[in-house]
């Protein structure tokens, strides 16, 4: 099956199979997205979202994280990993946001990378789900996911998954495949035991012919 073929039969099946697709983290507005996806980095969907109810009404705007230190932010969020470091983080982003950009989360790539503990899947994030920007964030279970449905072909890196990907998927879906991607990777194609049987894509999956 050509590459260009696999892609249309998978994206297809998901548009049938999965028309809502979005992120499953729980945020309001640009900021709290931020906060979340940087929050979500090594952590699950779920462990984020229970600690960001209190954080974001602690710091409910980019000017009042900014004025917090990270030893106050830490108690809020030192369940998720890393919490430190992720504390640190947060409090610079904040603080770089009210100086360098009138306190306006940027709304590209670029500026986004900036910040202070944002790097390009982070970004890639922001710009898909708040802007629907044709952006494609690759996280572990994408990589996984593009590899064994055969999307892509021994990628070294996320890098290299998400210029294959963005090469054959039209831009105006890309915000909703990375969701697609992710959730299949999430609850179906698991990285341990993948749930073959229950996978409608089994037809389309170089992992399963094989």
């Amino acid at each position: 099956m050509r590459t260009a073929e696999r892609f249309e039969h998978i994206l297809s099946w998901f548009a049938a199979n999965m028309p809502v697709a979005e992120s499953e983290l729980v945020f309001a507005n640009p900021f709290q997205c931020l906060v979340a996806v940087m929050l979500s980095a090594q952590c699950t969907d779920k462990r984020v979202n229970m600690v960001t109810p209190a954080l974001f009404a602690a710091y409910p705007t980019p000017e009042a994280m900014a004025k917090a230190t990270s030893d106050e932010v830490f108690e809020y969020i030192k369940s998720v990993s890393y919490p430190r470091s992720k504390a640190e983080h947060l409090v610079q982003m904040a603080q770089r946001v009210i100086e360098t950009f009138s306190g306006q989360i940027p709304d590209n790539i670029d500026d986004l990378q900036t910040l202070q503990g944002v790097g390009r899947k982070t970004a890639n994030v922001v710009c898909a789900v708040i802007w629907n920007q044709p952006t494609m964030a690759v996280d572990t279970h994408i990589f996984r996911v593009s590899e064994r449905l055969g999307l892509t072909t021994n990628s070294k890196n996320p890098l290299q998954t998400e210029k294959a990907l963005v090469k054959y998927i039209p831009a105006e879906i890309i915000p909703k495949a990375h969701h697609w991607l992710l959730l299949h990777g999430r609850y179906i194609c698991q990285a341990r035991k993948p749930l073959c049987e229950q996978c409608g894509l089994r037809a389309y999956c170089r992992f399963y012919s094989k």
